[in-house]
């Protein structure tokens, strides 16, 4: 898989994706990573990249057209652009998107985007949240991120993704593990079960806590 990042401040995508689980996946070239720094594109002297609005308001946006030039070298990709007026991104979407070959992100600045360009050039628009960032890029690293643990071969096991939360439409189970030291402090001890070996029983445990867990945090999921 290859992932492309359209940003200003590509550094900061960069330092991300070369830590831990990630860059380990980018070492095994189980995927692969473009930085490209909008700036580059930029027409003028000054390399300036942002024009004030048109009919009023604060704020600027970046050029339309320094974008289009970033944009066209990109050649068989899913485009995607974070802003706030996108589908809230899901785990569904994560795992349907892991299928792509190929997937560029597009981290907005300022007061966002030229409608222009996203209708010529998005194949998808996905927010976080409904809150306002200063950048796109925290919130493409957090989609890139749920992406790339779907491809096989990132998780050092791969029965990690079986009982995530949102499989099934359920949260994680509690998790817990094995610590004399907190046990004597406080005297919560997890399930006993957990530690008789009966894998069946385990799993019920499990689902049921899930369930309950589900019940409380997120009852939208079960509807």
């Amino acid at each position: 898989m290859r992932l492309s990042f359209l940003s200003l401040f590509p550094n900061v995508i960069e330092s991300y994706l070369n830590s831990s689980i990630i860059g380990r996946a980018k070492q095994a070239n189980i995927i692969s990573i473009d930085y490209i720094n909008i700036r580059d594109f930029s027409t003028n002297a000054y390399k300036k990249v942002d024009k004030a609005l048109i009919g009023g308001g604060a704020g600027m946006l970046l050029e339309p057209y320094v974008l289009d030039l970033a944009l066209k070298g990109l050649k068989d990709s899913r485009i995607i652009f974070l802003s706030p007026c996108g589908a809230k991104f899901s785990y569904k979407d994560s795992k349907r998107l892991s299928k792509y070959s190929h997937i560029s992100f597009v981290c907005g600045r300022y007061e966002g985007f030229d409608e222009r360009i996203i209708e010529l050039y998005a194949t998808e628009i996905f927010s976080i949240g409904d809150f306002i960032l200063t950048g796109g890029e925290l919130g493409a690293l957090c989609i890139a991120d749920s992406i790339i643990r779907h491809k096989e071969g990132v998780l050092g096991n791969a029965k990690s993704l079986e009982e995530e939360s949102f499989e099934a439409n359920l949260l994680e189970s509690p998790n817990f593990t094995k610590s004399r030291e907190f046990d004597r402090k406080y005297n919560i001890k997890p399930p006993s079960e957990f530690s008789n070996g009966n894998h069946a029983v385990i799993k019920k445990i499990k689902h049921n806590m899930a369930t309950m867990k589900t019940l409380y945090f997120r009852p939208d999921l079960l509807k």
